[in-house]
């Protein structure tokens, strides 16, 4: 049996599986943000309930926020900023008290999805996430892809390219950098866009909405929203030029993002022509978790 935990930073979720991905069990709790030791403990308490449901003992790969330091094995660059600078891996294992596997959450999202997702069949794999932040992993032949400093696919870190007079500096990130990507193509920076022009907070979905009713405002918002992504995403094209880009995040379940994001990227990039597929995920949000269980496959 393979366990796999999704450590985010608003739920922690558990599923186990069959090594041929049947689905045995699956757990969610809130996140206690904030608090490490409690986000430890309840991960314990998932596995001991995923094991206890199934009657069986799994192998555990988790999927954390952030990623480790490659020598120290410290957490950084995490959202989830409680686990900065933490003996993620070392404390996770101590208190499970076995051996784990630990990765990125959204590497853990690019190798479900290449495995048996919406990336099957491609070889080079890059999965974006639109959701609270934005960020993204790279598969390669089904495996995540790291690099020496553990930073493969910190899309979500790199500035705004192209920007005009009125996206510079851009807001300030969590990391202490302006203007970074996850400023702008965040599922909370879409929010964000329409409280400062109307005093009023929306969920994005709610934006949307309006939009699909003739609201202008919502309108113009998600015509910027999607140059924006385009944007980032044309230096991944072309740099990388992966098989595929695998949506996920909340901002990935707009059906409009899959007609109106090609035609913007073919603008942007620099070759003349532009086949890249834009597909949204298989898994849903549970492509994190069943990555994290795919650590051990």
């Amino acid at each position: 049996m393979l366990i796999g935990i999704d450590w985010g930073g608003t739920k922690i979720e558990g599923v186990a599986l069959t090594p041929s991905g049947a689905e045995l069990a699956r757990h969610r709790v809130d996140t206690p943000r904030g608090d490490y030791a409690a986000c430890l403990a309840d991960i314990v308490a998932m596995i001991a309930r995923l094991e206890a449901d199934t009657g069986q003992r799994g192998s555990v790969g988790i999927g954390i926020p952030g990623s480790l330091e490659p020598v120290s094995r410290l957490g950084k660059g995490a959202s989830s900023t409680w686990l900065l600078g933490q003996p993620v891996e070392a404390d996770l294992r101590a208190a499970i008290g076995r051996e784990i596997r630990v990765e990125n959450d959204a590497d853990c999202f690019a190798a479900s999805e290449a495995v048996d997702g919406a990336g099957a069949g491609h070889n080079v794999v890059f999965a974006v996430i639109l959701g609270s932040g934005a960020g993204a992993g790279i598969a390669v032949g089904g495996r995540a892809h790291h690099g020496p400093n553990n930073s493969g696919g910190e899309w979500g870190h790199n500035p705004l390219p192209f920007p005009d007079t009125t996206e510079i500096p851009g807001a300030p990130c969590y990391c202490g950098r302006h203007g970074c990507l996850e400023t702008w193509v965040s599922g909370r920076a879409f929010e964000a866009e329409w409280t400062k022009h109307t005093g009023r907070a929306l969920k994005a979905r709610e934006i949307i909405a309006l939009k699909r009713q003739g609201d202008r405002l919502a309108g113009m918002l998600w015509e910027r929203y999607i140059d924006r992504v385009a944007r980032g995403l044309a230096t991944v094209v072309n740099t990388l030029d992966p098989d595929v880009l695998v949506m996920g995040g909340g901002m990935s379940n707009v059906d409009e993002l899959y007609t109106d994001l090609p035609p913007a990227l073919a603008r942007r990039t620099f070759s003349t022509v532009f086949h890249t597929p834009v597909k949204r995920n298989v898994h849903g949000d549970a492509s994190g978790v069943r990555g994290a269980a795919w650590l051990w496959k």
